[in-house]
């Protein structure tokens, strides 16, 4: 008997945290001009067109109008989905809405997903930060849409064993990863391992991967299909409905017998921003053409419950154990060294500003946690457990809402000033994993407004350790900065941008 065909596409909507960590606001930022800033502009091109996307006649005339995030499994970053919610409270909602209604015809899955925080490199990450991270994101997710969350997204699907038992221990119940990320498959009724690449991987099932400290413990996996992936992201087959399913239609296995599902994961910002009105093509494909062509829309998660894995997986360790991820071929290189993966760079440049900044904010990390624990031992039974519940504070910083957390986590009923210092210091460690985030490393040069930014993070970050410790930290820092060189004269090295931050 032939099996089903599923269509599910994964929109990954991200911006990195661009807020002015004093003021809490996000500046003026003239590239993204006509709009005040990216998250403005992109919201324009983006996020509102695929919550009320329009489906037209030959004539051009709107016969529909579709919420995509209704047909799209999706996860929106933390900071952008809270931004969205205060300066966009309508799209918010339909964005909300979409995942309930969601929940309803996909057999109680809902189609969001959580997203690990504020999109560090996990593998990068200390097993603490990685815990922090997951907790957070999960928190965060079920602050907005009511639930717990099924699965989460990994930082440019960065990932390693470490971050697969963390993911395990926080209940998770799957991923999506890249098919190069895969190294090897056997039966979960028992076999000899088969050593697989991006070519052979059948990326129309789930797989099971299981926690390397317990076998009764695991997670599964999806490994979206890779070149429909980039077909939708870099060719031209997004701007027509017709051509992106007959290459999602060329892609199936004839005559097989199982379900299989056809899952694309791309940047949710390919719709609309990136692709203009690509929010379109996805309206008519998923609201109409996919169910006309034999496909039945779904999400992984109910995917997964009624299919679940035939086959065990682990993934690749990557360059020196360090992991894998889909936007690097050399693992993580990206995000900690001059490995050849770079955006935007111009003849001559080069990114070996990369690892002395990760080296700088490494050692900065080290120096903020000592404080931190120092410190935060005077007040609380354990220092990591108040730091990973304080995303209840951040997402309720209410008076009612500060007391009970410092009555779960206080060893004794602290002063008002006790409870300020501790709130310091939580914002400090807040931003000493803010300082990690991804985008930092991703483009170009050193004096990219991703990286300044985080620079911006860890000069907050210092600024309130100062109150805490007599040592000169933010002297060392600089030095480590100072050998990060910018390709762009005027501006040095990453060291002097520091300083002229304000």
């Amino acid at each position: 008997m032939q099996g089903k065909l599923f269509l599910c596409i994964h929109g990954h909507f991200y911006q990195p945290p661009r807020e002015n960590p004093w003021i809490g606001e996000i500046e003026l930022q003239p590239s993204a001009a006509p709009f005040h800033d990216w998250n403005e502009r992109i919201f324009q091109e983006c996020y509102k067109p695929n919550s009320e996307a329009i489906i037209v006649d030959d004539k051009g005339d709107i016969l529909e109008r579709v919420n995509n995030y209704q047909h799209l499994s999706f996860n929106f970053g933390p900071n952008l989905l809270y931004w969205i919610k205060t300066k966009h409270p309508d799209t918010y909602c339909k964005i909300i809405e979409a995942d309930r209604a969601s929940a309803l015809m996909y057999n109680g899955h809902g189609n969001a997903i959580a997203m690990v925080y504020n999109h560090l490199i996990m593998p990068l990450a200390k097993k603490r930060d990685k815990i922090t991270q997951v907790k957070w994101g999960m928190k965060d997710f079920e602050n907005h849409f009511g639930r717990i969350p099924e699965g989460i997204w990994l930082a440019e699907t960065a990932c390693d064993e470490e971050t697969l038992e963390v993911l395990i221990n926080e209940g998770i119940k799957y991923i999506i990863l890249d098919p190069s990320q895969a190294e090897k498959i056997r039966p979960l009724a028992g076999s000899d391992w088969e050593i697989v690449s991006a070519g052979t991987l059948n990326p129309k099932f789930p797989y099971r991967a299981f926690s390397v400290k317990s076998s009764k413990k695991y997670i599964d996996i999806f490994f979206y299909d890779g070149p429909l992936s980039k077909g939708i992201a870099f060719d031209d087959v997004i701007f027509s409905s017709e051509k992106l399913m007959s290459r999602i239609d060329s892609a199936k296995i004839q005559g097989n017998t199982k379900n299989q599902l056809l899952s694309m994961a791309v940047d949710g910002e390919t719709f609309g921003h990136h692709k203009h009105f690509a929010d379109r093509t996805i309206a008519y494909l998923m609201s109409k053409l996919a169910k006309k062509s034999g496909y039945q829309i779904t999400n992984f998660g109910e995917f997964l419950d009624f299919n679940p894995p035939g086959f065990e997986v682990r993934i690749k360790q990557g360059l020196q154990g360090l992991g894998t991820s889909w936007s690097c071929v050399h693992g993580v290189g990206r995000w900690m060294d001059d490995c050849g993966c770079s955006t935007g760079s111009q003849p001559g440049w080069n990114q070996k500003w990369r690892k002395p900044l990760r080296k700088s904010l490494n050692r900065l990390r080290k120096r903020l946690n000592r404080i931190y624990k120092l410190e935060e031992d005077k007040y609380f039974k354990n220092v990591w457990n108040a730091r990973n519940d304080y995303i209840s504070i951040i997402l309720d910083p209410s008076d009612e809402n500060i007391e009970r957390f410092f009555t779960s986590h206080g060893k004794r009923t602290l002063k008002k000033s006790e409870t300020e210092t501790c709130l310091k210091l939580l914002e400090m460690e807040k931003y000493s994993l803010f300082m990690f985030t991804s985008c930092a490393w991703f483009f170009a040069d050193v004096s990219g407004i991703e990286t300044v930014k985080i620079l911006e993070f860890s000069k907050r970050a210092v600024e309130l350790a100062k109150e805490f410790s007599n040592k000169n930290i933010e002297e060392e820092f600089l030095q480590g900065l100072s050998q990060a060189l910018s390709n762009r004269p005027e501006f040095l090295n990453a060291g002097e941008i520091y300083k002229n931050i304000s």
